[in-house]
């Protein structure tokens, strides 16, 4: 399962975020994957997230594989396109 989501927050995904979107991916059953252009990340792991460098408008590639991957990915999509909770 693999969808595409647009980083829409103004800081990108910066440290709060990569730790909500860390959490989020450690409660599936799924192993996740995030991309931003040439660089992937483990979706569980808030270090990798952060070197990601996706900035405001970084178009990220969630991918992942195992019983509750679709599930995984829609929530993280849901997740990025909420802003991680942010106003701004």
């Amino acid at each position: 399962m693999t969808a595409t989501v647009e980083v829409c927050n103004k800081l990108g995904l910066h440290i709060r975020p990569s730790r909500y979107l860390s959490a989020l991916a450690k409660s599936y059953d799924a192993e996740v994957t995030v991309r931003n252009n040439e660089r992937v990340a483990l979706a569980d792991s808030q270090l990798d997230l952060l070197m990601l460098l996706a900035s405001k408008g970084a178009k990220l590639e969630i991918s992942a594989t195992g019983p509750q991957a679709e599930e995984a990915v829609d929530a993280i999509v849901k997740m990025v396109q909420d802003r991680f909770g942010e106003k701004d």
